[in-house]
């Protein structure tokens, strides 16, 4: 395993599962069809879990250029691997989008409304407001990356021995995930990743998707705009709030 392959695989995943959750509720004949918004939050938050468990010991488990970026800034990750990280998330973000399409493809055809469809890929404001919708996405990344900053791990005595949670370590990101999802997914969908939506909606774009109409790229640039403000203002906070070193 190596921490590209490790970024690839674990954001495949979380698409796979996080999207595959979308269609599993939205699209006709499935299972789960119109299991509502409590399901989908929760199928997010658990593909996160699944994503970090996978990532985690590996390559840090960012699944997100956003979160990739917001280390950058703090001085936790290097710059010169940022490029190599995205470029390995948003690869696994198109082929988690692309499994989603195999698994679904036969509910898809039989849906008929491109609206649900295109929402199996990508995110799409409930009321189009430009200015708000950015201002949600920055505002959710912001609580994502600042929240992350602050995590700590378990330790014992006096002496705090750090004690290894193994995958329970994963936990904490999948609950923050849900927290945003149940009280600021509302607005925009939450992408608070711009490779879960840029990739998945490219996927959207070249797959033989039958009946879509359009791919909502003149609102392409908020889901990847607002992450990235978001994580930058988190993580220059972050660094405003910690002690002077003396």
């Amino acid at each position: 395993m190596h921490p590209l392959l490790a970024e690839f695989l674990g954001t495949m995943l979380l698409i796979l599962l996080g999207n595959g959750v979308v269609a599993n509720v939205i699209l006709n004949k499935t299972k789960g069809n119109g299991g509502g918004w409590i399901v989908i939050t929760t199928g997010w938050a658990l593909a996160v879990f699944v994503g970090v468990v996978v990532a985690g010991p590996y390559s840090g488990a960012h699944l997100n250029p956003a979160v990739t970026l917001a280390l950058a800034i703090a001085g936790k990750f290097a710059w010169a691997s940022v490029p190599l990280f995205i470029l390995a998330q948003l690869l696994g973000a198109m082929t988690g989008a692309f499994l989603v399409w195999f698994y679904y493809k036969d509910h898809m055809d039989i849906t008929g409304d491109p609206g649900l469809i295109q929402a199996c890929y990508c995110t799409a404001p409930a009321i189009r407001n430009n200015g708000r919708n950015l201002g949600s996405e920055v505002i959710g990344t912001f609580v994502l990356l600042f929240t992350i900053f602050y995590f700590t791990g378990a330790e014992l005595g006096e002496e705090k021995t750090p004690v290894g949670m193994g995958s329970l370590g994963a936990l904490p990101v999948a609950l923050l995930v849900l927290a945003i999802g149940l009280s600021l997914g509302g607005t925009t969908g939450y992408a608070i990743n711009p490779a879960r939506d840029l990739g998945p909606r490219i996927m959207h774009a070249i797959l033989p998707v039958k009946g879509k109409a359009g791919n909502g790229w003149d609102y392409a640039w908020i889901p990847v705009a607002g992450p990235f403000i978001g994580a930058a203002i988190a993580a220059v906070l972050y660094l405003c709030l910690q002690p002077a070193i003396k």
